[in-house]
C-alpha cells in the first residue's frame, strides 16, 4: 500500500489548479493550512432573502449563488408577466455572479425551477441572450417546482468557476 494513503494519514490530497497534488492537513486532526481557502459570503442589495442566506458564496475560484429569482430591484416587486420574470432572474443571475468576482463566463452549471411547462420557452429565450454561443453554454437542467411564493413562476441557481490564471480574482 503507497504510505501517502495510509488509512491513519489524516492528510487531504487536493489538485490544484496548475494540475498539481497539494497536501493539506485535514481539519479532523486539527491541522490548519494557510493554504486552504475560506468561504466569503455575499449581499446584494435588493436581491436579499427572507432567512439568513447570503446570495452568493465563493471559496477560492469556485462560486456557487443561492436562489435567484426575477425580483425587480428597483421595486422589490416580482413581475406578473413570465417574460419579465426571466429577463430579470438572468440580470439578477448576472449582478450575483459579479458581486464574487464572476462572470456569466465562468459559469459551469444552472438549474432553473418552473412553476408550469410552457415558462421553459421563455427560460429559453433569455438563456442563448445570457449565453449566446452554442458551443460554450453551461449544463443546465429545468425541474418544475409549484410551492413558489406570490407571483414567482421561475428561479435559478449557478455554479460557476473564475479562471484564476486568466486574472480573475
Amino acid at each position: 500500500m503507497n504510505s501517502a494513503f495510509a488509512s491513519n494519514d489524516l492528510s487531504i490530497l487536493m489538485l490544484s489548479s496548475a494540475g498539481q497534488l497539494d497536501r493539506r492537513p485535514d481539519s479532523r486532526d486539527g491541522g490548519i493550512s494557510t493554504n486552504m481557502s475560506k468561504r466569503k459570503s455575499f449581499d446584494v442589495e435588493g436581491l436579499g432573502h427572507a432567512n439568513p442566506i447570503p446570495a452568493v458564496s465563493r471559496i477560492g475560484n469556485i462560486v456557487a449563488t443561492g436562489g435567484v429569482s426575477g425580483t425587480d430591484t428597483s421595486t422589490g416587486k416580482i413581475p406578473d408577466d413570465v417574460a419579465a420574470q426571466c429577463a430579470r432572474m438572468f440580470a439578477n443571475l448576472r449582478t450575483i455572479l459579479g458581486a464574487a468576482g464572476a462572470t456569466p463566463e465562468d459559469v459551469i452549471r444552472v438549474t432553473v425551477w418552473i412553476a408550469r411547462p410552457e415558462i421553459r420557452a421563455e427560460v429559453n429565450k433569455e438563456w442563448v441572450v445570457m449565453f449566446p454561443d452554442p458551443h460554450s453554454r453551461p449544463a443546465r437542467h429545468t425541474m418544475f417546482y409549484d410551492h413558489f411564493a406570490g407571483s414567482m413562476v421561475v428561479q435559478c441557481e449557478a455554479w460557476a468557476v473564475i479562471d484564476i490564471a486568466a486574472g480573475h480574482v
